[in-house]
This record gives structure tokens, sequence and C-alpha cells, in this order.
């Protein structure tokens, strides 16, 4: 069976010294595609636009940070070790979901002690242009061929020439694909529905949607941690489960919780 060929030059444009990598500009239009939702989201209720430039700062840095710290130390932290310096190397790639939600929450969390907002509720709506961040950012690690899928012989399954000639399920897409149905879900609930009245719904509906998608994915995946645990889960899954339950417990609190409508 011929299966699709993957084998895009990383790089994107180089003009002298300047060089722009394929991942490092998905990962620019995900930040200003997620601003722009806020940005619709604090017009739709009336909150100042402006300060979302402050927003972006501290979620922007916090997702970075920690997205790149959790990758390098949850899935590589003898390479990352032995080569510190390799942690600055944000345009090789490597990012982890599970280190970025905590960065996210960490600038939110100092963006709130400056300005009049509700941590929850800002939370809540965050969780949202997260899910549309998450499409671009699993898109750019397709483009740049990192976590690959297991080999498969599925009609769909992708060969990343630059990684090797096997035919591999294309992970990066299912859980590009995963976040545009939460992103969806998480938009129609919060447009048609009474859901953002409810402190902490969105939020935990966005864990529990995003952390079940990535425990099941993790199924396809090729290993990424390089080392080994003496369990039937792999890393991936076992960083999801205490996400998914906060969800658990933050949808439960929410329903106990409602504000007014």
């Amino acid at each position: 069976m011929e299966h699709f060929v993957w084998n895009i030059d990383p790089v994107m444009l180089a003009l002298g010294p300047i060089t722009i990598h394929w991942y490092g500009a998905i990962f620019a239009s995900s930040i200003f595609a997620g601003l722009s939702y806020m940005k619709w989201i604090y017009q739709q209720e009336n909150q100042n636009v402006e300060s979302l430039d402050n927003l972006l700062v501290y979620v922007v840095i916090g997702i970075i940070v920690g997205a790149r710290l959790g990758h390098c130390f949850f899935y590589e932290p003898s390479y990352y070790f032995a080569n510190p310096l390799k942690i600055l190397a944000i345009w090789e790639g490597g990012l982890a979901s599970h280190g970025g939600g905590l960065g996210a929450i960490i600038g939110s969390y100092f963006y709130t002690k400056k300005n009049p907002i509700s941590f929850i509720w800002l939370l809540d709506r965050l969780a949202i242009a997260t899910a549309l961040f998450g499409i671009f950012v699993r898109s750019a690690n397709f483009v740049n061929a990192e976590i690959i899928g297991k080999a498969t012989d599925v009609p769909w399954a992708v060969i990343f020439q630059r990684v090797d000639n096997v035919a591999r399920h294309p992970a990066q897409l299912y859980e590009a694909l995963a976040y545009s149905l939460i992103f969806i879900s998480l938009t129609i609930m919060y447009k048609l529905t009474k859901a953002k009245n409810y402190q902490g719904m969105l939020l935990g509906v966005f864990l529990i949607m995003t952390f079940t998608a990535r425990f099941v994915i993790e199924f396809f995946k090729q290993q990424q941690a390089t080392y080994t645990i003496e369990s039937s889960l792999n890393t991936g899954q076992m960083l999801s489960v205490p996400f998914f339950l906060v969800g658990v417990v933050l949808v439960i609190w929410s329903i106990k919780h409602k504000v007014n409508d």
C-alpha cells in the first residue's frame, strides 16, 4: 500500500542570516489566533480589551516556559540535564501540553493580581482560546515531523521521511482534530448555553475533553519519554489523569456555585 510521504523542509524562509522555521511561524499564528478570539470574548462581555496586551505577555510566557520545561523534564530529562543550553532551543520543537497548561494558569494568576478580573472567569474563557491554540501547535508538530505515531498500515498513515521510511499514525493530526472538536464544542457552550454562568464549567469541560482525548491518542503515539516506567500507561497518560480529575471536580463545583444568569 502506498502512503502519503511527508518530507517538508522545516525552514520556511531563509534570507541571509535570518531564518524563519515553519514551526515558529505556525506557533506565532497560534498566539495571534488565540488573542483575536479573546478580544472577541472581551467585546462580548464588555471587558477592557486593551488589558489583553498584558494578558498576552503573561500567558504566552507561561505557555512557552511551561511547555518547554515540561517537555524537557517530563520526557527527556537525561538529555537536557546533560545539555542544559538546549532547553532554550525552542525552534527545534518540543513542547508538552501538560507543562504549557500549568504555565498558562500560573501566568493568568499573576495577570489577575494586577487587573480587576476573576481568576476563574478568566480561565473559563482562556480554555476556549487554548483549544484553538492547540490546533495550531499540533499542526506545527506535524510539519516538524515530531510526536510521531506508531507504525501502522491504515490507509491514512503517513511516512515522515525525515525520521524514517515507516508508515505511521499521524498522531499530531489526531490531536489537532481533537482540539478542533473541543474548540467548537466550547464555543457552542459559551455562545448558545448558560455554561459561562457556571464558574469553572468551561475550564472543567476543557480539561475533561482534552485529557480524555490525550489519554486515548497516546495509544497511537511512539514512545516520547527517553526513560521507561513500570506501568501499562505511558508518561503522557499518567500526566493526563490528574488534569482529567481536576476537570471533573471543577464541573461538579461549578454546578454548586452557579452565578446569576
